[in-house]
Protein backbone atom coordinates (compact mmCIF):
# COMPACT_ATOMS: atom_id res chain seq x y z
CA UNK A 1 0.00 0.00 0.00
CA UNK A 2 1.49 3.77 -0.78
CA UNK A 3 1.40 6.17 1.68
CA UNK A 4 -1.07 8.69 0.95
CA UNK A 5 -0.15 12.18 -0.39
CA UNK A 6 -1.05 15.43 1.68
CA UNK A 7 -0.31 19.30 1.02
CA UNK A 8 0.13 21.36 4.05
CA UNK A 9 -1.03 24.86 3.63
CA UNK A 10 2.43 26.03 2.21
CA UNK A 11 2.18 23.92 -0.60
CA UNK A 12 4.82 21.16 0.37
CA UNK A 13 4.06 17.57 -0.32
CA UNK A 14 3.51 15.85 3.19
CA UNK A 15 3.27 11.78 3.02
CA UNK A 16 0.44 10.59 5.07
CA UNK A 17 0.39 7.66 7.11
CA UNK A 18 -1.52 4.50 6.29
CA UNK A 19 -3.57 2.24 9.42
CA UNK A 20 -0.76 0.05 9.97
CA UNK A 21 2.32 2.66 10.32
CA UNK A 22 0.23 4.51 12.84
CA UNK A 23 -0.63 1.31 14.65
CA UNK A 24 2.89 0.76 14.50
CA UNK A 25 4.03 4.26 15.43
CA UNK A 26 1.41 4.11 18.93
CA UNK A 27 3.30 0.70 19.78
CA UNK A 28 6.84 1.88 19.46
CA UNK A 29 6.12 4.60 21.35
CA UNK A 30 4.96 2.40 24.11
CA UNK A 31 8.06 1.39 26.11
CA UNK A 32 6.86 -1.25 27.80
CA UNK A 33 5.22 -2.53 25.20
CA UNK A 34 8.26 -2.62 23.48
CA UNK A 35 10.03 -4.96 26.38
CA UNK A 36 6.79 -7.20 26.89
CA UNK A 37 7.26 -7.75 23.03
CA UNK A 38 11.30 -8.35 23.16
CA UNK A 39 10.19 -11.01 26.11
CA UNK A 40 7.65 -12.41 23.54
CA UNK A 41 9.89 -13.01 20.57
CA UNK A 42 12.40 -14.31 23.01
CA UNK A 43 10.36 -17.60 24.18
CA UNK A 44 9.16 -18.07 20.78
CA UNK A 45 12.88 -17.90 19.67
CA UNK A 46 13.77 -20.55 22.23
CA UNK A 47 10.49 -22.46 21.38
CA UNK A 48 11.83 -22.77 18.22
CA UNK A 49 15.70 -23.77 18.88
CA UNK A 50 15.09 -25.57 21.48
CA UNK A 51 15.02 -28.67 19.57
CA UNK A 52 17.86 -28.14 17.95
CA UNK A 53 20.14 -27.17 21.28
CA UNK A 54 18.91 -30.43 22.78
CA UNK A 55 20.36 -32.39 19.26
CA UNK A 56 23.08 -30.30 19.51
CA UNK A 57 23.89 -31.33 23.15
CA UNK A 58 24.18 -27.71 24.66
CA UNK A 59 21.08 -28.70 26.97
CA UNK A 60 20.56 -32.50 28.32
CA UNK A 61 17.40 -32.80 29.95
CA UNK A 62 17.78 -36.24 29.84
CA UNK A 63 21.17 -36.73 31.15
CA UNK A 64 20.98 -37.79 35.33
CA UNK A 65 23.37 -36.86 37.42
CA UNK A 66 22.87 -39.68 40.63
CA UNK A 67 25.74 -38.45 42.35
CA UNK A 68 25.04 -34.97 43.43
CA UNK A 69 21.82 -36.55 45.93
CA UNK A 70 21.37 -37.63 48.99
CA UNK A 71 19.88 -40.82 49.25
CA UNK A 72 19.49 -40.74 52.59
CA UNK A 73 17.02 -38.07 52.01
CA UNK A 74 15.27 -40.05 49.84
CA UNK A 75 16.95 -38.63 46.15
CA UNK A 76 16.70 -34.84 47.25
CA UNK A 77 19.41 -32.75 45.91
CA UNK A 78 22.76 -32.94 48.00
CA UNK A 79 23.80 -29.56 48.33
CA UNK A 80 21.75 -26.42 49.70
CA UNK A 81 18.78 -24.49 47.17
CA UNK A 82 18.10 -27.33 45.23
CA UNK A 83 21.45 -28.38 43.99
CA UNK A 84 21.91 -25.05 42.47
CA UNK A 85 25.64 -24.42 41.17
CA UNK A 86 27.81 -23.29 38.16
CA UNK A 87 26.80 -26.29 35.87
CA UNK A 88 23.75 -26.27 37.08
CA UNK A 89 22.31 -22.76 37.41
CA UNK A 90 18.24 -23.84 38.03
CA UNK A 91 19.46 -26.63 40.64
CA UNK A 92 18.44 -30.33 39.38
CA UNK A 93 15.19 -32.70 39.68
CA UNK A 94 15.27 -34.66 42.95
CA UNK A 95 15.14 -38.48 42.24
CA UNK A 96 16.67 -38.13 38.81
CA UNK A 97 19.68 -35.76 38.79
CA UNK A 98 18.80 -33.96 35.67
CA UNK A 99 18.81 -30.53 35.33
CA UNK A 100 16.23 -28.03 35.63
CA UNK A 101 17.30 -25.55 33.45
CA UNK A 102 17.47 -27.90 30.29
CA UNK A 103 14.61 -29.56 30.92
CA UNK A 104 12.15 -25.92 31.07
CA UNK A 105 13.80 -25.03 27.89
CA UNK A 106 12.95 -27.82 26.57
CA UNK A 107 9.48 -27.71 28.24
CA UNK A 108 9.28 -24.19 27.13
CA UNK A 109 9.87 -24.95 23.27
CA UNK A 110 7.05 -28.14 23.55
CA UNK A 111 4.12 -26.00 25.34
CA UNK A 112 4.58 -22.84 23.28
CA UNK A 113 4.49 -25.47 20.06
CA UNK A 114 1.15 -26.79 21.76
CA UNK A 115 0.00 -23.40 22.19
CA UNK A 116 1.06 -21.82 19.19
CA UNK A 117 -0.30 -25.04 17.37
CA UNK A 118 -3.92 -24.57 19.37
CA UNK A 119 -3.74 -20.97 18.89
CA UNK A 120 -3.56 -21.01 15.01
CA UNK A 121 -5.96 -24.20 14.28
CA UNK A 122 -8.99 -21.98 17.30
CA UNK A 123 -8.09 -18.65 14.96
CA UNK A 124 -8.46 -20.29 11.26
CA UNK A 125 -11.89 -22.51 12.38
CA UNK A 126 -13.65 -19.17 14.22
CA UNK A 127 -12.29 -17.03 11.90
CA UNK A 128 -14.10 -18.96 8.90
CA UNK A 129 -17.26 -19.88 10.85
CA UNK A 130 -17.98 -16.24 12.16
CA UNK A 131 -17.03 -14.69 8.89
CA UNK A 132 -19.80 -16.88 6.74
CA UNK A 133 -21.99 -16.71 9.77
CA UNK A 134 -22.41 -13.24 9.90
CA UNK A 135 -22.04 -12.22 6.11
CA UNK A 136 -24.91 -15.37 4.87
CA UNK A 137 -27.64 -14.86 7.76
CA UNK A 138 -30.44 -16.31 7.29
CA UNK A 139 -30.32 -20.27 8.13
CA UNK A 140 -26.39 -20.17 8.26
CA UNK A 141 -26.04 -17.82 10.72
CA UNK A 142 -29.15 -19.47 12.67
CA UNK A 143 -27.09 -22.91 12.29
CA UNK A 144 -23.41 -22.07 13.30
CA UNK A 145 -25.00 -20.49 16.15
CA UNK A 146 -26.90 -22.62 17.66
CA UNK A 147 -23.46 -25.09 17.11
CA UNK A 148 -21.89 -22.86 19.38
CA UNK A 149 -24.57 -22.33 21.98
CA UNK A 150 -24.32 -26.45 21.96
CA UNK A 151 -20.29 -26.42 22.19
CA UNK A 152 -20.24 -23.90 25.12
CA UNK A 153 -22.76 -26.11 26.94
CA UNK A 154 -20.12 -28.72 27.45
CA UNK A 155 -17.76 -28.69 30.10
CA UNK A 156 -14.27 -28.44 28.43
CA UNK A 157 -12.11 -29.80 31.43
CA UNK A 158 -14.54 -33.10 31.72
CA UNK A 159 -14.89 -33.37 28.14
CA UNK A 160 -11.26 -33.51 27.69
CA UNK A 161 -10.83 -36.12 30.46
CA UNK A 162 -13.77 -38.19 29.48
CA UNK A 163 -12.55 -38.53 25.79
CA UNK A 164 -8.81 -39.07 25.94
CA UNK A 165 -9.03 -42.51 26.65
CA UNK A 166 -10.91 -43.41 23.50
CA UNK A 167 -8.87 -40.72 21.16
CA UNK A 168 -5.69 -41.57 22.38
CA UNK A 169 -5.99 -45.18 21.31
CA UNK A 170 -7.57 -44.02 18.17
CA UNK A 171 -4.93 -41.60 17.09
CA UNK A 172 -1.94 -44.29 18.19
CA UNK A 173 -4.05 -47.80 16.71
CA UNK A 174 -6.12 -46.38 13.78
CA UNK A 175 -4.16 -43.70 12.18
CA UNK A 176 -0.85 -45.28 13.67
CA UNK A 177 0.58 -42.27 15.02
CA UNK A 178 3.65 -43.24 16.85
CA UNK A 179 4.90 -42.16 19.44
CA UNK A 180 2.29 -41.37 22.36
CA UNK A 181 3.53 -38.24 22.95
CA UNK A 182 3.28 -36.86 19.86
CA UNK A 183 -0.43 -38.11 19.36
CA UNK A 184 -1.06 -36.73 22.78
CA UNK A 185 -0.19 -33.01 22.24
CA UNK A 186 -2.31 -34.09 18.50
CA UNK A 187 -5.16 -34.61 21.24
CA UNK A 188 -4.67 -31.61 23.04
CA UNK A 189 -4.21 -29.18 20.14
CA UNK A 190 -7.52 -30.37 18.44
CA UNK A 191 -9.62 -30.16 21.72
CA UNK A 192 -8.59 -27.10 22.48
CA UNK A 193 -9.40 -25.56 19.54
CA UNK A 194 -12.81 -27.69 19.26
CA UNK A 195 -13.70 -25.58 22.45
CA UNK A 196 -11.77 -22.04 21.78
CA UNK A 197 -13.24 -21.50 18.13
CA UNK A 198 -16.70 -20.60 19.54
CA UNK A 199 -15.24 -17.25 21.08
CA UNK A 200 -13.14 -16.39 18.22
CA UNK A 201 -15.99 -16.75 15.65
CA UNK A 202 -18.73 -15.22 17.62
CA UNK A 203 -16.69 -11.67 18.32
CA UNK A 204 -15.93 -11.83 14.59
CA UNK A 205 -19.80 -12.16 13.32
CA UNK A 206 -20.42 -8.76 15.61
CA UNK A 207 -17.22 -7.01 13.49
CA UNK A 208 -18.59 -9.15 10.01
CA UNK A 209 -22.24 -7.56 10.97
CA UNK A 210 -21.09 -3.92 10.21
CA UNK A 211 -18.83 -4.67 7.32
CA UNK A 212 -21.58 -6.46 5.12
CA UNK A 213 -23.01 -3.30 5.11
CA UNK A 214 -20.14 -1.48 3.72
CA UNK A 215 -20.29 0.18 0.22
CA UNK A 216 -17.26 -1.81 -1.06
CA UNK A 217 -18.99 -4.93 -0.18
CA UNK A 218 -22.17 -3.71 -2.38
CA UNK A 219 -19.62 -2.94 -5.17
CA UNK A 220 -18.08 -6.60 -4.69
CA UNK A 221 -21.87 -7.96 -5.13
CA UNK A 222 -22.87 -5.32 -7.76
CA UNK A 223 -19.40 -6.79 -9.82
CA UNK A 224 -20.53 -10.22 -9.49
CA UNK A 225 -17.94 -11.52 -7.05
CA UNK A 226 -18.34 -14.98 -5.49
CA UNK A 227 -18.89 -15.76 -2.21
CA UNK A 228 -15.91 -16.28 -1.27
CA UNK A 229 -13.96 -13.77 -2.51
CA UNK A 230 -16.42 -11.52 -0.53
CA UNK A 231 -15.90 -13.33 2.49
CA UNK A 232 -12.30 -13.88 2.11
CA UNK A 233 -11.03 -11.19 -0.42
CA UNK A 234 -13.08 -8.21 0.61
CA UNK A 235 -13.91 -8.82 4.35
CA UNK A 236 -10.82 -10.86 5.70
CA UNK A 237 -8.49 -7.90 5.29
CA UNK A 238 -10.66 -5.68 7.19
CA UNK A 239 -10.29 -8.36 10.30
CA UNK A 240 -7.08 -8.21 10.72
CA UNK A 241 -6.35 -6.55 13.80
CA UNK A 242 -8.94 -8.53 15.89
CA UNK A 243 -7.87 -11.42 14.77
CA UNK A 244 -4.38 -10.45 15.95
CA UNK A 245 -5.59 -9.43 18.92
CA UNK A 246 -7.19 -12.62 19.53
CA UNK A 247 -4.03 -15.03 19.07
CA UNK A 248 -2.37 -12.99 21.09
CA UNK A 249 -4.67 -13.84 23.54
CA UNK A 250 -5.53 -17.48 23.74
CA UNK A 251 -1.84 -18.23 23.55
CA UNK A 252 -1.09 -17.62 27.10
CA UNK A 253 -4.46 -19.13 28.15
CA UNK A 254 -3.02 -22.47 25.97
CA UNK A 255 -0.33 -22.50 28.01
CA UNK A 256 -1.81 -22.31 31.28
CA UNK A 257 -4.23 -24.86 29.84
CA UNK A 258 -1.49 -27.57 28.92
CA UNK A 259 -0.35 -27.26 32.31
CA UNK A 260 -3.84 -27.84 33.97
CA UNK A 261 -4.19 -30.80 31.89
CA UNK A 262 -0.64 -32.12 32.69
CA UNK A 263 -1.61 -32.03 36.17
CA UNK A 264 -5.19 -33.89 35.55
CA UNK A 265 -2.97 -36.66 33.97
CA UNK A 266 -3.92 -35.50 29.84
CA UNK A 267 -1.27 -34.77 27.84
CA UNK A 268 2.58 -35.25 27.21
CA UNK A 269 4.06 -37.78 29.71
CA UNK A 270 7.80 -37.41 31.18
CA UNK A 271 10.65 -37.90 29.91
CA UNK A 272 9.03 -35.27 27.08
CA UNK A 273 9.17 -32.24 29.38
CA UNK A 274 6.64 -29.22 28.86
CA UNK A 275 6.16 -26.58 31.46
CA UNK A 276 3.14 -28.68 32.05
CA UNK A 277 4.03 -32.12 33.48
CA UNK A 278 7.75 -30.27 35.19
CA UNK A 279 4.71 -28.48 37.63
CA UNK A 280 2.92 -31.47 38.18
CA UNK A 281 5.87 -33.32 39.03
CA UNK A 282 7.61 -30.65 41.22
CA UNK A 283 4.16 -30.22 42.98
CA UNK A 284 5.31 -33.23 44.79
CA UNK A 285 8.35 -31.64 46.41
CA UNK A 286 6.97 -27.96 47.05
CA UNK A 287 7.53 -28.69 50.84
CA UNK A 288 11.25 -30.63 50.70
CA UNK A 289 12.73 -28.57 47.64
CA UNK A 290 11.09 -25.35 47.09
CA UNK A 291 13.30 -24.37 44.50
CA UNK A 292 12.41 -27.04 42.25
CA UNK A 293 8.76 -26.18 42.63
CA UNK A 294 9.66 -22.11 41.86
CA UNK A 295 11.15 -22.04 38.89
CA UNK A 296 8.59 -24.11 36.53
CA UNK A 297 5.69 -22.14 38.15
CA UNK A 298 7.74 -18.60 37.63
CA UNK A 299 8.21 -19.49 33.89
CA UNK A 300 4.81 -19.80 33.35
CA UNK A 301 3.38 -17.39 35.29
CA UNK A 302 5.92 -15.27 33.27
CA UNK A 303 4.91 -15.87 30.01
CA UNK A 304 1.78 -15.61 29.84
CA UNK A 305 1.85 -12.44 31.52
CA UNK A 306 4.60 -11.25 28.94
CA UNK A 307 1.93 -12.43 26.55
CA UNK A 308 -1.04 -10.90 27.79
CA UNK A 309 0.18 -7.77 28.40
CA UNK A 310 1.35 -7.96 24.46
CA UNK A 311 -2.03 -8.51 23.36
CA UNK A 312 -3.34 -5.80 26.00
CA UNK A 313 -0.63 -3.08 23.80
CA UNK A 314 -1.14 -4.54 20.91
CA UNK A 315 -5.00 -4.36 20.96
CA UNK A 316 -4.06 -0.30 22.04
CA UNK A 317 -2.21 0.25 19.12
CA UNK A 318 -4.79 -0.68 16.33
CA UNK A 319 -7.44 0.93 17.91
CA UNK A 320 -7.56 4.53 16.65
CA UNK A 321 -9.10 6.30 19.36
CA UNK A 322 -6.27 5.49 21.92
CA UNK A 323 -4.29 8.61 20.29
CA UNK A 324 -7.21 10.73 21.81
Amino acid sequence: MHDAVEVSEGGAAVAGKSPRQLAVMRFKRDKSAMIVAILSALFVIIALLSPLLNALGIIKPNAQHPELLDKASGGLPASGWGGMSWSHPLGIVPGSGTDVLSRIVLGTGTSLMIALSASLLTVIIGVVLGIVSGASGGWVDGLIGRVIDLTLSFPQTLMLLALSGGALIFLQETLHIRPANLAAGIYVVVVLAIFGWCTVARLLRGQVLSLREREFVDAAKVLGASRGRIYFKEMLPNLWAPILVLFTQLLPSYVSAEAALSYLGVGIKAPTPTLGNILTDSINYDSSDFVYFFFPAFTIAFIVVCFNLFGDALRDALDPRSDR
